[in-house]
């Protein structure tokens, strides 16, 4: 049987279908052999790390498939400052920031021009080191730069990440007024920083408008980056680390800050990479480091990120090239996978990203397939939402996944047995001897 398991997420693979495909998904129309042939060869299905219909970002996504309850979710924006490498102090909050072009209008509100701004990486230091550093009403302002026009802002005092979001993310709309979330609105701290954000934001736009930088962008005839919007506040908390809360020592590859941190949170072992032009082969390479892992770790987190941000693109034709190139890395290095006589091979992805139409994620389910030792075999031939419907997992959601993935590593603990003081999922836990008093001076048996 299984011992060990080998995750490997394609990000964002799922889709909805499109005329230019002859109305199949991105996955039916493309040529993917290699995917295909670990869905001949296990059990599919469908997954969902929430309820159908709810679109969810990575980290949500990340932490159900982790095995974790939200009541310990901290929030991206803390996530992303642990990846970047900023010290994130417990009671300090952090919010996902990047600069934007807005145009102020007559009624004084900030209209947003647009969200993903060119700007040279000299130009954007520039910016950094003007609006990096402000204070209000006993409240400490940092921007951290992380990449491109991208950063993470921190506020120390008395602060809570109760607050909404500012930025509107569709162009013509105007910048929101940051508030309290509704159920702490009679919350003196959540007011205070809310007000304290907008007086942060505010003093952007005027400071970044006057920037000599700006200037020249306007003689120039360019945009100017004269705004700053924020979302995802976030502050630390306390998890369980996955190694206690499913038995196994994991591991992440991946080439996100989000996911080096949320993996750090969660207490794995992080292994950085980079995303270069030929993801296939990027992808082949972290499924290569995996194997050569298996002998430290019980659990591999393989990620992508590719297929969601070819789906940004809004091109479905693109998404099913970028696919067709990932299915060539995996292909490279299927032997070696399924050749392993004790690896369970899990792949999925942490939800649908529509490569057509105005929403950044969707909430429709996306396939899963699981392939090793013991593992049932369906009669599905491709990997792809519409045929992985009809396997033998069925509908998978939330916290299944990790249930299932202990199970067929035969570590599932049988309901009601109380190893630990923690009624855990895994078995045998970390359990503690009986010793035996042995009165002074009797030896035993």
């Amino acid at each position: 049987m299984a011992n060990k398991c080998i995750m490997i997420l394609l990000d964002g693979a799922g889709d909805r279908s499109y005329p230019e495909l002859n109305h199949f998904t991105p996955l039916q129309a493309a040529r993917t052999p290699a995917l295909d042939q670990i869905a001949e060869n296990g059990a599919n299905g469908l997954y969902h790390a929430a309820l159908l219909g709810q679109a969810l970002p990575s980290e949500n996504a990340h932490f159900a498939i982790f095995g974790y309850d939200m009541d310990v979710f901290p929030g991206r924006g803390a996530l992303e400052a642990l990846g970047a490498g900023i010290s994130l102090d417990a009671g300090e909050v952090a919010l996902l920031a990047h600069f934007v072009s807005v145009r102020r209008s007559p009624d004084a509100t900030l209209i947003l021009i647009e969200g993903k701004p060119q700007a040279s990486d000299d130009e954007i230091q520039s910016f950094i080191r003007a609006v990096e550093d402000y204070s209000t009403d006993g409240i400490r302002f940092r921007l951290h730069h992380t990449h491109g026009f991208r950063g993470v802002l921190t506020l120390s005092g008395d602060v809570t990440p109760f607050v909404t979001d500012s930025d509107p993310i569709t162009a013509g709309c105007a910048l929101t007024a940051v508030l309290p979330w509704r159920t702490f609105a009679d919350d003196p701290q959540s007011r205070n920083t809310s007000k304290a954000i907008g007086s942060y934001l505010e003093w952007v736009h005027h400071t970044l408008t006057r920037h000599p930088v700006n200037r020249k962008r306007r003689k120039a005839g360019r945009p100017l980056l004269n705004g700053l919007v924020t979302q995802r506040a976030g502050r630390l908390k306390k998890a369980t680390p996955f190694a206690e809360l499913n038995g196994m020592r994991g591991l992440s590859i991946a080439s996100g800050i989000v996911y080096h941190g949320l993996c750090t949170y969660l207490g794995m072992d992080v292994r950085h990479v980079a995303d270069t032009t030929d993801p296939g082969n990027d992808l082949c390479q972290r499924i290569q480091t995996a194997l050569a892992s298996l002998a430290d770790y019980d659990f591999i987190h393989v990620h992508t990120k590719m297929p969601d941000e070819a789906a940004h693109s809004k091109d479905p034709l693109y998404k099913t090239r970028v696919l067709e190139a990932l299915d060539q890395g995996i292909g490279a290095v299927l032997p070696e996978l399924i050749g392993e006589p004790e690896l369970l091979i899990v792949v999925t992805a942490d939800h649908s990203t529509p490569s057509a139409g105005p929403l950044i994620h969707s909430g429709e389910a996306v396939p899963l397939v699981f392939c090793g030792p013991g593992v049932r075999r369906d009669r599905i031939r491709q990997y792809d939402e519409v045929s992985a419907a009809g396997g033998a997992l069925g509908l998978v959601r939330g916290k299944e996944l990790m249930y299932l993935i202990i199970n067929h590593l035969d570590r599932a603990k049988l309901q009601g047995l109380m190893d630990t003081p923690v009624d855990q999922a895994y078995w045998p836990g970390r359990t503690e001897p009986l010793i035996l008093k042995v009165p002074a001076g009797e030896n035993g048996p």
